[in-house]
């Protein structure tokens, strides 16, 4: 017993001196200091943004830090501090889906990338992302296409703009059935069905050509491309494709009649 009250002294007096600590005294107590007199961190006067983003590198710092910090909001007034504390692995989901609302659209990209984020908030972030495209610059889209995720960079591309849709082809997170759908939607063009068409990584693709050839915008160099490649049993298919023009439609027969396979 004699010992426990000794040990409930020490632990009491070392709070006091935490919360009686200058800004110096703080940083070093920082490195060290775990379950209640870290928490007595947060209600020391001389407590400030330098010292959060400090604590807020270390781990160990448990969910309820997390917290204590949550409800002392003066605090996360701070954007840096809100950032680090919504990135932090130990930051409850709850507590860190609350701050997203807060974040530059840049920001919520970093959080898809840090390692071993919970996919929950991967996916919040990109879904905030992808809420925000519609109202940014042309300049920001095209940083996105190029360093976005799968989610953002098939958003992108489903906008259908020029610009931003020859960046997203190039992008290597882009897959295969985003750009298929694409192609389908009423969202392609000539302009951007060409981009796919002379893409090297795309245009060697049977189902991105098949999407083309389906195409009614596809521009008839393209078509005719990509049609000679085609068996006579997959050019009568696409007899069948009711949205093709009848222009393309009298390429197919054309090739039908010149093979000797009507």
């Amino acid at each position: 017993m004699v010992q426990k009250n000794e040990t409930d002294l020490d632990r009491f007096r070392l709070i006091q001196d935490v919360l009686k600590a200058d800004k110096e005294e703080l940083f070093q107590y920082l490195q060290e200091l775990k379950d209640e007199a870290l928490l007595a961190v947060l209600r020391n006067p001389a407590l400030d943004e330098n010292h959060l983003l400090t604590m807020l590198k270390r781990k160990g710092l448990g969910g309820e830090f997390a917290v204590s910090l949550y409800r002392s909001s003066h605090h996360l007034e701070s954007y840096k501090v809100a950032f680090a504390t919504a990135c932090h692995p130990e930051t409850p989901i709850h507590i860190a889906q609350t701050l997203f609302p807060r974040f530059y659209i840049f920001d919520l990209l970093k959080v898809c990338f840090i390692p071993g984020i919970a996919p929950d908030l991967r996916v919040l972030a990109e879904r905030r992302i992808i809420q925000q495209l519609p109202t940014q610059p042309l300049g920001s889209k095209i940083t996105l296409a190029r360093r976005g995720t799968p989610a953002v960079i098939e958003a992108l591309l489903m906008e259908g703009a020029p610009a931003v849709v020859e960046i997203c082809l190039f992008n290597p997170r882009l897959r295969e059935g985003a750009v298929h759908q694409f192609i389908s939607s009423h969202h392609s063009t000539a302009e951007t069905i060409s981009m796919v068409a002379r893409s090297d990584r795309w245009k060697h693709r049977p189902n991105i050509r098949l999407a083309i050839l389906k195409n009614p915008r596809t521009p008839g160099v393209w078509f005719t491309l990509f049609l000679l490649a085609l068996s006579s049993r997959a050019i009568k298919e696409l007899l069948t494709v009711q949205r093709l023009t009848p222009a393309q439609k009298e390429l197919l027969r054309k090739a039908l009649r010149d093979r000797g396979a009507v």
